[in-house]
């Protein structure tokens, strides 16, 4: 099945003519979009074609709306295009691509306080969402090896309502039930008092977000840890927390090292991180630890052959490139812990001076300030006669792509613009990003009528 059917409806004999600079002799003169062409092309040719067409993409430089890496060195450039037919799932083939995941495996292990990095395990995957979908699975099974097998009542998940779509993917692809805690004002995400009161002996785990999407404050996951604990202690269930630190994995051990919320915590029995975000890795590759082996069922892990003896690997997808993975290590290896704290602390400089900026041009009001993920959420003050989406429309005519969105229920009256400050975000582009801002409400403050956005145009922004 198609998820993108474009190519129906009369669109699969459409064309498009080649510029005559770049056509030969013989050579179609023009490109089919949704077949094949007759013939082949010269690579000069086909490269011009799908470059023109990237054009039309934004600027990633200037897109804020994402938390993705858009800038790396170039001998992190060279040492992925050298690792790009490397493929990842061919351990005994590729067997030093392994050692080094298996090294940032390790790195990360200790970087979050595992009580023994030698006992534990974990792995890369392709982002974020497939590590979550891992460490769900790995839940899921322990909370069912507890149980006999005519015992088989329906698990269930808690989790805020601002998680990552991935987890409600989990809870469909798996048939968990997904109890997700609504949002409130003043409560833009899970608090420990709502996480606890929906758990019981059915639940497989609490995930706790490092950084939400939305607005990017923490989760107090040594809070809902400790409530949870005085719950098992008080002859409730034992559940215990997975915490996605999809964007604050990197960060948290940099910005704030005495916040406990990682293996510190008995409770947290997985963490996992993306290191294309402030891992500082292109796309894609992201990373999940257990706290040892214990925690990820045997059943689930598959030896593999690995320098004459045998590895554990554990993963949804197959293929992939080592790319990413030699791009980590090398970021790990070049930064130390050094550069990635001063990366962080820089990061979150740039977030809160910037929020303060935008708090000071009058019409904005902060949801969220930077102090947790270098990102921050802004809205619009009552009585403002232009919307956070007139805004966004503005700032696109200077290359700025900044989402607005509203929050999940039961929050969907608050619309935001989310501004993510990545490594490549200088202070010198917030200061004309602000320029921009004021000339953007100098404009829409004059303006008589302005487009209605349809609730399509305002939906709940995923990543």
């Amino acid at each position: 099945m198609a998820l993108h059917g474009r190519a129906k409806g009369g669109h699969g004999d459409q064309t498009v003519a080649i510029r005559p600079h770049l056509a030969v002799p013989d050579a179609d003169t023009t490109v089919p979009r949704f077949r094949l062409p007759r013939s082949s092309m010269p690579a000069a040719t086909a490269y011009q074609v799908v470059r023109d067409e990237l054009m039309l993409d934004g600027n990633a430089r200037l897109n804020l709306a994402t938390f993705v890496t858009t800038w790396m060195d170039e001998h992190a450039d060279r040492l992925m295009a050298e690792c790009a037919a490397k493929n990842m799932i061919d351990k005994d083939e590729y067997p030093q691509t392994a050692e080094l995941e298996a090294r940032c495996v390790n790195i990360l292990a200790r970087l979050w306080h595992a009580p023994d990095a030698a006992d534990t395990i974990g792995c890369s995957t392709t982002g974020s969402s497939e590590a979550c979908m891992l460490a769900g699975l790995a839940m899921l099974r322990r909370w069912r090896g507890a149980r006999s097998p005519r015992d088989a009542p329906a698990p269930n998940i808690v989790m805020g309502a601002n998680v990552q779509v991935c987890w409600e993917k989990f809870a469909r692809y798996w048939d968990v039930e997904p109890r997700l805690v609504p949002l409130a004002p003043g409560r833009t995400h899970l608090t420990p008092d709502e996480a606890v009161a929906r758990c019981d002996e059915n639940t497989i785990g609490v995930v706790a977000v490092l950084g939400s999407t939305f607005d990017g404050t923490y989760e107090p996951v040594e809070q809902i840890a400790r409530a949870l604990d005085h719950l098992a202690e008080t002859g409730g269930p034992d559940v215990p927390v997975h915490v996605d630190a999809a964007s604050g994995g990197f960060v948290a051990p940099f910005c704030d090292p005495d916040l406990h919320w990682d293996f510190r915590l008995r409770r947290v029995v997985s963490i996992n991180t993306s290191g294309h975000k402030y891992g500082l890795v292109y796309p894609s590759v992201g990373w999940v630890v257990w706290r040892d082996t214990e925690h990820l069922p045997a059943e689930l892990v598959f030896d593999v052959d690995y320098l004459g003896g045998t590895m554990p690997t554990f993963a949804l997808n197959f293929s992939r490139p080592g790319s990413q993975v030699v791009a980590q290590y090398y970021s790990m290896l070049r930064l130390g812990h050094a550069g990635y704290q001063l990366t962080a602390r820089t990061c979150r400089d740039n977030a809160r001076w910037l929020a303060d900026e935008v708090a000071k041009l009058g019409p904005f009001e902060l949801v969220s300030d930077g102090s947790g993920i270098p990102a921050f959420a802004f809205t619009t003050r009552a009585g403002t006669d232009f919307s956070v989406f007139d805004v966004s429309e503005a700032l696109r005519t200077r290359g700025w792509l900044v989402p607005a969105y509203r929050f999940p229920a039961d929050l969907t009256d608050l619309a935001v613009l989310r501004i993510v400050i990545r490594a490549d975000f200088s202070r010198e582009l917030a200061h004309l990003l602000v320029e921009d801002l004021q000339r953007a409400v100098g404009r829409l403050s004059g303006q008589a009528s302005r487009p209605a956005w349809s609730a399509a145009d305002q939906a709940s922004f995923h990543h």
